[in-house]
C-alpha cells in the first residue's frame, strides 16, 4: 500500500511507523511532564549543578511575557553573560498571551519555558494547568504576597501603582492629597487613567470602604471626568511630555526612570498605593527544562538586583526592602480573577462618565 502526502511516497512501513509515533506522543509529553516535575521540585544538593549542566547543553531558552522589551532585555542579557544561554522572547499583552498559552497547549504544543506577567494573567493560566510548581530556596526570601501557596507561580517583581503629574503643567501645592479632591470642576480635562486597570480601582475603593470609594470615583468623573489611555508606559511618558497633566494609576519605576532623566514628572502619592505583583513560572512541559529552572533561580537572585538597578521594586527582601513608610495595598489576584467582570464593568462605568451628566 502507497500513500501519498505533499508530493512524497510513504511506504506502509513508514506510514505504520508515524501512527505508532502519533499514539504515543501522548505518552511520551506525559512522561516528560512527570520527570519535570521531579526536576522542578527536587531538593538534592546536587541538583543546582545539574541543572547548569543541563541548561548549557539546551543552550536556549524560550520566555513569554508582557513587559516591554527595553526592561526585560536588560535582565535577559544579565543572564546570557552569566550562563551563556539565549533567550528567545514573545511578547504580548495580558489576554493574548493567556490565548496563544491556552490554545498551544490544548493543541499539544509546548513551545514555553517561562512565562512572566502580572498576577491576574499568571493566575488565569495557573488555573488552565499550564504551570509546573518549582521549588526553590529563594522563595524565603521573597515578599509574602509574591508567594501563592500553590508554587505555581510566585513574584518576581512588584509594579507599584500611583499617581504622577506633569511640574511644568500643575503646581505642587495644588495638587489633592486625597481622591475626593479631585472630584472638582477645575480638574475638567486634566486627568488620565489606564483603560484595563479594574483591580487597582477595586483594591483602592476595598481600602477606603467599598461603597464610600465607589461613589467617591463616579463623583469625580461626573464632576471633573477621566481621558482614557491604554498602556501605563505610555501615559507616564505623555505626563512627562506634558500632553497630560496629570495621572493617577502609572507604574512608579517608570515615574523614576523618567525624573532621573530630567523629565518634568513627579510622583503623586495618594494612599493607599496599590502593589500588584509580576510573577514568573515554568511551563508545565517546557522544551527546554533545565534552562527553565536555571532562569527561575536567576531571576529570583541575581536578576533582582538588575530590577532595583531599572526602579523597579524587588519582591527578595534581602536585595531591597520595600519603601518606608509606604502605605501598600496589594492586589488579589485570584479575587480579582474570580470578580473581574464586575469591577471591569464598573471601571467602565466610571471613566465613561462626563461632567455634568
Amino acid at each position: 500500500m502507497i500513500k501519498e502526502r505533499g508530493g512524497m511516497k510513504l511506504s506502509r512501513r513508514a506510514f505504520a511507523g508515524g501512527a505508532l509515533a502519533a499514539t504515543l506522543a501522548p505518552r511520551f509529553a506525559v512522561a516528560q511532564a512527570a520527570d519535570f516535575a521531579k526536576l522542578a521540585l527536587d531538593k538534592s544538593p546536587d541538583r543546582a549543578a545539574r541543572i547548569l549542566k543541563g541548561a548549557k547543553e539546551e543552550g536556549v531558552l524560550s520566555v513569554y511575557g508582557s513587559a516591554p522589551v527595553e526592561d526585560m532585555s536588560q535582565i535577559f542579557l544579565a543572564f546570557e553573560k552569566k550562563h551563556g544561554i539565549k533567550v528567545r522572547y514573545w511578547r504580548a499583552g495580558p489576554q493574548e498571551l493567556i490565548r496563544r498559552a491556552e490554545t498551544e497547549y490544548r493543541a499539544g504544543r509546548f513551545d514555553i519555558d517561562i512565562v512572566q506577567a502580572n498576577g491576574s494573567t499568571m493566575e488565569a493560566m495557573r488555573r488552565e494547568n499550564i504551570f509546573q510548581p518549582v521549588y526553590s530556596a529563594y522563595h524565603a526570601e521573597l515578599l509574602t504576597q509574591a508567594v501563592p501557596e500553590h508554587r505555581e507561580w510566585v513574584g518576581e517583581r512588584l509594579n507599584i501603582i500611583i499617581g504622577a503629574y506633569n511640574t511644568k503643567a500643575v503646581k505642587a501645592e495644588t495638587v489633592p492629597t486625597s481622591y475626593e479632591g479631585f472630584a472638582d470642576a477645575r480638574w475638567t480635562g486634566k486627568i488620565a487613567v489606564e483603560a484595563t486597570d479594574y483591580d487597582w480601582l477595586a483594591t483602592v475603593v476595598s481600602a477606603m470602604g467599598e461603597e464610600q470609594g465607589i461613589e467617591t470615583f463616579k463623583q469625580i468623573g461626573r464632576t471633573a471626568g477621566f481621558s482614557v489611555r491604554k498602556g501605563h508606559t505610555l501615559i507616564t511618558t505623555l505626563v512627562a511630555a506634558g500632553e497630560i497633566p496629570l495621572s493617577l494609576n502609572v507604574f512608579s519605576y517608570k515615574v523614576d526612570q523618567l525624573a532621573k532623566d530630567g523629565a518634568p514628572i513627579a510622583p503623586l502619592m495618594i494612599p493607599p498605593a496599590v502593589g500588584r505583583v509580576n510573577g514568573i513560572a515554568a511551563g508545565r512541559r517546557p522544551p527546554h527544562p533545565n534552562a527553565a529552572l536555571l532562569y527561575y533561580e536567576f531571576m529570583l537572585s541575581d536578576a533582582q538586583h538588575v530590577l532595583m538597578e531599572r526602579d523597579f521594586t524587588p519582591t527578595n527582601q534581602k536585595v531591597q526592602k520595600l519603601p518606608d513608610g509606604m502605605k501598600l495595598e496589594f492586589v488579589d489576584s485570584a479575587k480579582m480573577l474570580d470578580e473581574g467582570d464586575k469591577w471591569t464593568q464598573l471601571w467602565k462605568d466610571i471613566t465613561t462618565q462626563r461632567p455634568g451628566k
